[in-house]
């Protein structure tokens, strides 16, 4: 009877421990398409995490690091030194055609913000537009989700009106990779099994 009771209320806080390693896993599996996508070991990725850089800012780092040609620990400590993404952007010349990403149609507000600075520019004077942070986060995230998922940028960007942030649209994405490898392997292996039982059927009639 002891034994049941203890059980009775240690069960309802297995619940939240459920819960938390459910949000780990999408966590930790966007730290793995960050590092498969940057080429940058996972290790690396943990490490900028742990200079208390916002997971979908992660990408930021690793983006400024490869075109600054310095390492993403130096990236990650002038931004928890209290510098803007813009203001890393100048120090190391990455101009603002850089962080372009072109879309089939511009969002509306207020997530095609971003988009909008190129948009209400030509061309020749694109190095004149300034990005806060929300909109080279924006951009670099879609460029990045829609690389590693090989999808179109348009869809990246019309899930961000969906969700709070870039994690989950990445969970969401890779999930419904999933279900169509999933739908793929079940339609080839259902083949595999048409042609198999029509050999079997072929060698019985020639017995």
């Amino acid at each position: 009877m002891k034994l049941l009771v203890a059980l009775f209320f240690a069960t309802p806080f297995l619940v939240p421990a459920q819960t938390d390693v459910s949000v780990t896993g999408s966590i930790g599996n966007f730290h793995f398409a960050v590092s498969n996508y940057y080429r940058v070991p996972e290790r690396e990725v943990m490490v900028i995490r742990e200079r208390h850089i916002r997971d979908q800012e992660i990408p930021v780092v690793l983006f400024m690091a490869q075109r600054a040609r310095v390492s993403p620990a130096t990236i990650a400590g002038l931004r928890t030194g209290g510098r803007s993404w813009w203001d890393i952007a100048a120090h190391y010349r990455i101009g603002p055609e850089a962080f372009y990403v072109p879309v089939a149609a511009v969002p509306g507000p207020p997530y095609g913000r971003a988009w909008g600075h190129y948009k209400n520019k030509p061309r020749q004077q694109w190095r004149t537009i300034v990005l806060d942070d929300d909109d080279i986060v924006t951009l670099v995230n879609v460029k990045f989700l829609a690389g590693y998922h090989h999808t179109s940028t348009d869809r990246i960007v019309a899930l961000r009106g969906k969700h709070a942030d870039f994690v989950a649209i990445h969970t969401e994405v890779g999930r419904g990779h999933g279900a169509t490898a999933a739908r793929v392997k079940s339609r080839g292996q259902s083949k595999g099994q048409s042609r198999g039982q029509g050999k079997g059927q072929g060698k019985g009639k020639g017995h």
